[in-house]
């Protein structure tokens, strides 16, 4: 009964998303995502529409789904008045064709499928149906490139969670070398729910290069989470100013921007991107300590457990075929990473499939005074980046240098360590310049600073 409206009312969505894609450039990308979703929809349809003559559709279901499809329509055909110098209207349309996109996957991974599996059961059209939906609902899924297994980050999440929900705390800042999770981290974090239910879709998350301006950091914004294409600014201050101006515009609602990987050179972008707005919360990470900025939570490395954990499964990602490694190797290998999950994700894949020979000769070579980063070139590129930040420093680099004289594991008196700066470096004997060296290098997080007891 419901049948015929139900495909003409798809197809009258999917002709006015097309329309509106060729013509309506500011709202093109998620356009197109939506024509996308369509077409996937479509192709379960054909198959539902089908059957369902046979099988009894419920017109609960059907109905449901009109529904969505008529609202859908109106919020599309919108697009084209919205302005494009109406910069809040246009994030909250944006926002309006996501939810409708995730509803349309919704409906059809949840409610359709389910209800498909139960009728169909037994019938080969299930799986054939079950794989279209699959295609349909993979563009919704959770935040992209976290990794398989996340490992040793719970503790951290939640003490990172309650720095940032503080009031008094309009920036945290997660230090941490390179490799360490940082960025893990903060993806995990905006994936949280306690921290979903606070922002909302108000949650917006960009990845600072080196040389990023406030230009550039806001384009990424508007682009990549406004969905507001050919955005571009004459000056920082323009940028800035219309940033704040579309938050302010949010009214109540409470605001998270991540702000991932941020080099010593921007910090001035963190202090520009600090607004005076009620809810509005900063997420920083860095290889680097900004003590000046906001609240620093130090990213530690981790424990002999979950080194073990996420070292067996890198080296081991299918337990039933696990090659018979000893427990000694598996824990003197752990031992060597040193807690270091770069160090341990791509040493455990080095190792994979790999029998106990290749195990104990590794393990030989790190025992011989064979650096880590040897065994593994995407280790060494990975951390070199922190080194060629030194570049415009050579005397701290040269400093850096000088602690590989030291022995692996060994505690350095900062005193004897400047003593040997200010003769190798021609510095001055009262040690300010030394001081600063070694105070340098820490909020680099290359060297890690204990009061002695």
């Amino acid at each position: 009964m419901y049948e015929l409206p139900l495909q003409s009312v798809l197809l009258d969505l999917h002709k006015s998303v097309a329309s509106q894609a060729k013509t309506t450039i500011k709202f093109r990308t998620l356009l197109n995502r939506l024509d996308k979703t369509l077409s996937s929809i479509e192709l379960v349809m054909c198959e539902c529409g089908r059957l369902a003559r046979v099988l009894d559709r419920p017109e609960k279901e059907t109905k449901m789904f009109i529904y969505y499809l008529e609202n859908g329509k109106e919020t599309v055909l919108k697009c084209s008045k919205i302005k494009c110098w109406n910069v809040y209207k246009k994030f909250v349309h944006a926002n309006k064709l996501i939810r409708l996109d995730r509803e349309l996957v919704r409906f059809f991974q949840v409610e359709l499928q389910d209800n498909l599996s139960v009728r169909f059961r037994g019938l080969d059209l299930v799986d054939e149906v079950g794989q279209v939906v699959l295609s349909v609902a993979k563009r919704a899924g959770g935040f992209q490139g976290l990794p398989e297994v996340i490992v040793g980050l719970d503790f951290h999440v939640k003490e990172v969670k309650c720095m940032l929900l503080k009031e008094e705390n309009k920036v945290v800042v997660v230090s941490a070398p390179g490799g360490c999770g940082k960025t893990t981290l903060a993806k995990t974090l905006c994936q949280d729910d306690e921290i979903k239910g606070i922002f909302g879709d108000n949650i917006f998350y960009v990845t600072v290069s080196r040389t990023s301006s406030v230009k550039t950091v806001v384009q990424k914004l508007f682009t990549h989470h406004l969905n507001v294409n050919n955005c571009e600014f004459r000056t920082d201050e323009e940028a800035k100013n219309e940033l704040e101006n579309m938050m302010r515009q949010m009214g109540s609602q409470k605001i998270l921007l991540v702000l991932d990987d941020v080099w010593s050179e921007s910090e001035s972008l963190i202090q520009d991107l600090k607004f005076s707005i009620p809810g509005y919360s900063i997420l920083v990470t860095s290889r680097f300590r900004f003590s000046s900025i906001g609240s620093t939570y130090e990213l530690s490395m981790l424990n002999d457990e979950d080194a073990r954990t996420l070292l067996c499964h890198s080296a081991f990602p299918c337990e039933g075929n696990r090659i018979d490694v000893p427990d000694d190797l598996v824990s003197k290998m752990v031992k060597c990473c040193k807690g270091f999950p770069l160090a341990l994700t791509v040493i455990g894949a080095s190792l994979r499939d790999q029998g106990v020979l290749k195990w104990k000769t590794t393990l030989q070579k790190l025992s011989e005074g064979q650096s880590i980063f040897e065994l593994n070139s995407s280790l060494l590129l990975s951390l070199r980046a922190s080194f060629d930040a030194l570049e415009d420093s050579p005397i701290a680099r040269d400093c850096f240098l000088d602690l590989g004289s030291f022995p692996e594991d060994e505690k350095i008196s900062a005193s004897a360590l400047m003593d040997m700066w200010v003769v190798l470096y021609n510095l001055d004997k009262e040690g300010m310049y030394t001081i600063e060296y070694l105070l340098e290098l820490s909020s680099r997080n290359l060297l890690c600073l204990v009061l002695a007891r």
